[in-house]
């Protein structure tokens, strides 16, 4: 069955997600976020469009753009081709990097924009890996904060903090604000995420697990296990509860890895 058309927004401004092949990891270490980010500002400009946002997970990306001359499906294109050749050549590997097809959302209203952004800056700390969003550097809530860019002049914040205030103190503060509220924003990837049955579940632990028993986890060192850890809460269907109740392993030490 063909593909269905992507739907074009109004707007022109979407929410991407773009995800590494059968949940792998896409980022081994910060030389390559920061290449990725080099390669997305690159092609950003290229095509005149404007970043508005993004977080880097290990697996997975969320970008906010605004399409520019270029496509939004060949802008992604691009990016995902010219960030695979970096990564399998330095890796020594072949095959594919990314899922075959990126998710996006049309933004429609300023309203969901706001949401969306919030739901963006706010996705290591519902991972647990921090414990507020500006502490995550590979995200751009830094720079909406007044702080500086993974890559200067990468994100462009007026925009959206022009939605809160004329004035720039007062719409940061009126951002962080807004940022830091606890809500269940219904954006794409909560309503298309599909949580695992814990037999499911046991699987993808054993395969990061190299496919050893689950209980070998507790025979690791702490950074080992941390690793481990980290890696499952990027999977999208797995919550830090049910890891660490699959696991044996408790719920804060789950959070902090």
């Amino acid at each position: 069955m063909p593909r269905q058309a992507r739907q074009m927004s109004s707007t022109g401004i979407y929410h991407l997600i773009v995800r590494g092949i059968n949940r792998e990891v896409i980022f081994q270490d910060d030389n390559d976020r920061q290449r990725y980010i080099a390669t997305l500002a690159r092609i950003a400009t290229d095509s005149n469009a404007t970043v508005l946002g993004y977080c880097l997970m290990d697996n997975h990306v969320h970008v906010l753009i605004k399409e520019g001359l270029t496509s939004i499906s060949k802008l992604m294109h691009r990016l995902g081709a010219s960030y695979a050749h970096y990564y399998n050549a330095r890796y020594e590997r072949v095959g594919h990097v990314f899922q075959n097809r990126f998710k996006s959302e049309n933004i429609e209203n300023d309203n969901y924009l706001l949401s969306v952004i919030r739901y963006i800056h706010q996705n290591p700390v519902k991972a647990g890996i921090v414990t507020k969003s500006e502490q995550y550097q590979w995200s751009s809530c830094r720079v909406y904060y007044g702080g500086k860019d993974n890559l200067p002049g990468l994100t462009n914040t007026s925009f959206i903090l022009g939605l809160f205030s004329e004035n720039t103190e007062q719409a940061i503060a009126l951002m962080r604000q807004f940022t830091e509220i606890e809500t269940l924003d219904n954006c794409m990837e909560d309503i298309k995420r599909n949580a695992l049955s814990d037999a499911k579940a046991c699987q993808v632990i054993e395969k990061v697990l190299n496919n050893k028993p689950i209980s070998i986890l507790g025979e690791m060192s702490k950074p080992d296990r941390d690793a481990v850890l980290h890696q499952l809460k990027q999977d999208e269907g797995l919550s830090i509860r049910q890891i660490s109740r699959l696991t044996d392993v408790s719920f804060n030490i789950v959070k902090r890895a």
